[in-house]
């Protein structure tokens, strides 16, 4: 099954991306996943690979539910993908784990010219690939949705959970602010619901940050001049698929993304101010110290700012850590991706449900 977007504009800008340094830089990923989605725009077509639990070259009328699962920072797309069948989800969901390859994955397994693939974890971020076109990991979500969007393939679908983890949670976080998301499906009827797992860090609509157990201006600007820019807010350095949501203004982006369904997942003891693949640059770490106080504070500005309007839950996990099969697993996670009742009324549900 492959789909094509309407030419949206896209161009090449790396002037304020890159990788980052503080990370260590993963082996190339051990398997490359067989399915194909053809992403299309103005800068041309490009190819993502990605899993999909039913053969969805022909109509699939028993399926309500796709759960669309992203990776983290390693790409290993297969292993997400086996994370939540391994949960058992309901017989009407079908799964799909999109793999964003880094440049150093396409060498080693012989991976053909026409796959995307980007520096490192840029993919992350919405950043254009380096090949073999520049587009956007926010480009393959809409091309995503919008194939399954088409009626003719699944003409009973109600609703797509978009979830991802750790560096996939922080793109599904950031496509939630800025991604077309419900206009990429382009039909009515099916609900989409994002859900946010244990990113490192997020994209803010102002310049408050958490400040000794409040929410105030952040102190240290002076020293972290870049702290509101991409990707941790909208103050500069926007790449070209950001800048072209943020024309629409960024109050607009904020109460869109407000009234837009989105949960929260963090695992109680995702608290490693050290962990390996924490972003520890000064623009993340003036969201909090580790994955735990970020999400919280995160849940708690957006609170503050857009009570009337939020559309957000939040739960902890209680005793998991930087986990993704533990964190999504949990009743809490089971509700936000198959519509259990653990999220709805926090009973039976281990951590904190808001």
């Amino acid at each position: 099954m492959r789909a094509s977007l309407l030419p949206v504009a896209v161009a090449l800008s790396l002037a304020a991306a890159g990788a980052r340094a503080d990370v260590p830089v993963p082996p190339p990923v051990a398997v490359v996943v067989d399915g194909r989605l053809l992403v299309g725009t103005q800068a041309g077509t490009g190819t993502v690979p990605v899993f999909v639990s039913r053969d969805w070259s022909h109509q699939l009328a028993n399926i309500h539910r796709v759960v669309i699962v992203v990776h983290g920072y390693q790409r290993n797309a297969a292993d997400y993908a086996q994370i939540v069948l391994g949960l058992g989800p309901p017989a009407e969901t079908m799964v799909v784990a999109p793999q964003f390859l880094a440049e150093d994955d396409i060498a080693p397994r012989n991976v053909p010219d026409h796959i995307l693939r980007w520096r490192r974890e840029a993919w992350a971020s919405g950043l254009p690939a380096e090949g073999p076109v520049p587009q956007s990991g926010f480009d393959a979500l809409d091309a995503l949705l919008a194939a399954l969007g088409n009626r003719t393939m699944l003409p009973n679908l109600t609703q797509i959970v978009l979830a991802g983890f750790s560096a996939g949670g922080q793109l599904v976080q950031r496509y939630a602010a800025v991604g077309k998301g419900e206009g990429a499906i382009a039909q009515p009827g099916i609900a989409l619901r994002y859900v946010v797992g244990s990113p490192s860090s997020f994209v803010y609509f102002g310049g408050e940050r958490p400040q000794g157990g409040t929410i105030a201006a952040f102190a240290d600007a002076p020293q972290c001049p870049q702290y509101n820019n991409w990707r941790y807010g909208f103050a500069g350095a926007l790449p070209p698929y950001v800048n072209a949501a943020a024309a629409a203004g960024v109050p607009e982006l904020e109460h869109r993304y407000a009234a837009r369904e989105v949960t929260y997942l963090v695992g109680g003891a995702d608290s490693d101010p050290h962990h390996r693949f924490l972003d520890t640059s000064c623009g993340a770490e003036a969201q909090g110290p580790d994955r735990l106080a970020r999400t919280r504070s995160y849940f708690e500005i957006m609170q503050r700012r857009d009570a009337a309007i939020l559309r957000h839950r939040m739960a902890v996990i209680d005793g998991a850590a930087h986990e993704a099969a533990k964190v999504f697993g949990s009743p809490c996670g089971r509700a936000a991706l198959f519509d259990e009742k653990a999220l709805v009324d926090g009973k039976d549900c281990p951590g904190e449900p808001r």
